[in-house]
């Protein structure tokens, strides 16, 4: 008898914690707490909307400046962040998968579950809190991208960056240029579009009648809307995301400080010039038609284009304080520095767990507290929530557990052998094994012959 240890296939599971970088989880945790405030806005329900169809125009002076710097710093310059970021980890995940010897097809297979599984999440999400879901957009968008892209050459991506910058420039701006040149800008847009922010249901009183639009705009964002972003070009940022992690920009901060510096100057300085006017007009120092301000207008254009580069800008400049950060010899506030990475370790349980709070809380069909908050008093009651995931994410961190709904996903794209392989590294002596039976006698020589016959050897 002959025992044979069965060896894990090559294609190995998740990250470990040894292997992650920690400027791209510090950006994570940061973008979800731009991102609870950048969606505080949907969950005003009960209050009155100007032109823009989103920003609430009601309040006192600290309203309109919360609202002023939600216009500016946050509103679609948080999305291209996370576009960025999502890019840039999708090949960690398919370099990682190669390295360790896994073939292409198996590593773009892994991808092509995450995505789906996040496209499914992604719709659940929608239908039973949030009509706003990222999760199906991006699952969509890393589907298609990671067949058409992913494995290409850098030279090849290169081609693919030019031609979605050139689908951005000319498919979004170019509708722009006639009414430019016949001096009628100000009339682009459709100011009788109905707000943006019915489409989130938060003002239904019936959570059915709710999670019905919700589905529809989900379906929309998922379905809808990210084809258009691939016909359009938005598709870019994700790119740059690729051409970054194969360059370990944010691993290797020290080796890309000239271009990490450039970016966050550039990058910040247009997108938050290019939503100045957006934000002037909406609380009245700058008047312009309504047609311009709505959205499809020529301001929220201008708004929209520059976010890519204000999107960059952040986490370019997240790159440099981490480079700052790990440089010093002896750092206060490390704790604070470590729960906020846990945070974006653990992103996809805390930006569920957002609106597991959001929802109930805010919307008319929950306790209503939505209808009786401000801008401002918003913007403290989410900051409160990703106060209260950061310490959940730390516990966990202290604990050495993932967030469980990357525990569930990890699952879904890894299955069984997954956990047998993190058996295998963890636990040597649980490898599972075989019994090799004895070969099968030769039809030549009959089963009873004495040379085979157990008993004592011949004298």
């Amino acid at each position: 008898m002959t025992v044979d240890t069965k060896a894990p296939p090559a294609r190995r599971d998740a990250v470990r914690p040894q292997e992650r970088a920690l400027a791209p989880d510090l950006a994570r945790g940061i973008m979800l707490l731009l991102i609870a405030s950048s969606n505080t806005a949907f969950h005003l329900w009960a209050a009155r909307r100007g032109p823009s169809g989103w920003q609430p125009v009601d309040g006192s002076w600290l309203d309109h400046a919360v609202q002023f710097t939600m216009i500016t710093v946050l509103d679609l310059r948080v999305y291209p962040l996370f576009a960025f970021l999502f890019g840039y980890g999708m090949t960690q995940l398919y370099l990682r998968q190669r390295a360790a010897g896994s073939s292409e097809k198996e590593a773009v297979g892994i991808l092509r579950r995450r995505s789906l599984w996040l496209i499914v999440i992604g719709l659940a999400h929608a239908s039973l809190l949030m009509a706003g879901d990222i999760l199906g957009f991006y699952g969509l968008m890393s589907l298609v991208l990671g067949w058409l892209v992913l494995r290409r050459s850098d030279r090849a991506l290169g081609w693919w960056i030019a031609i979605a910058t050139a689908q951005l420039v000319l498919l979004t701006v170019g509708p722009v240029l006639p009414a430019l040149f016949q001096g009628e800008l100000g009339s682009y847009g459709d100011a009788s579009a109905e707000p943006g922010n019915e489409a989130y249901a938060a003002g239904e009183q019936s959570w059915l009648a709710a999670a019905g639009t919700r589905l529809t705009t989900g379906l929309f964002v998922t379905f809808a809307a990210a084809p258009l972003s691939l016909l359009a070009g938005a598709y870019v940022i994700f790119l740059l995301g690729f051409w970054a992690a194969r360059r370990r920009v944010l691993e290797d901060s020290g080796r890309h400080l000239p271009l990490l510096r450039g970016t966050a100057v550039i990058g910040i300085t247009v997108g938050w010039l290019g939503a100045l006017p957006a934000a002037l007009a909406h609380i009245g120092v700058l008047r312009v038609p309504d047609a311009a301000q709505s959205e499809s207008g020529a301001l929220t254009l201008l708004r929209d284009i520059t976010g890519n580069a204000a999107g960059l800008g952040y986490v370019a400049a997240v790159a440099l304080f981490t480079h700052w950060w790990t440089g010093r010899p002896k750092r206060r506030g490390a704790r604070a520095v470590t729960a906020v990475a846990a945070v974006g370790k653990r992103s996809l349980s805390c930006y569920l767990a957002h609106s597991l709070v959001f929802a109930p809380v805010l919307a008319a069909w929950g306790l209503g507290l939505g209808e009786h908050l401000t801008s401002a008093t918003m913007v403290v009651f989410a900051t409160g929530v990703w106060l209260l995931t950061v310490a959940g994410a730390y516990i966990l961190e202290r604990a050495g557990r993932r967030g469980p709904a990357e525990a569930v996903l990890r699952r879904l794209m890894y299955g069984a052998d997954g956990r047998r392989r993190r058996e295998a590294r963890t636990h040597p002596d649980r490898v599972r094994t075989r019994t090799v039976p004895p070969p099968p006698c030769s039809p030549s020589r009959p089963s009873h012959d004495p040379a085979r016959s157990p008993g004592p050897p011949p004298p």
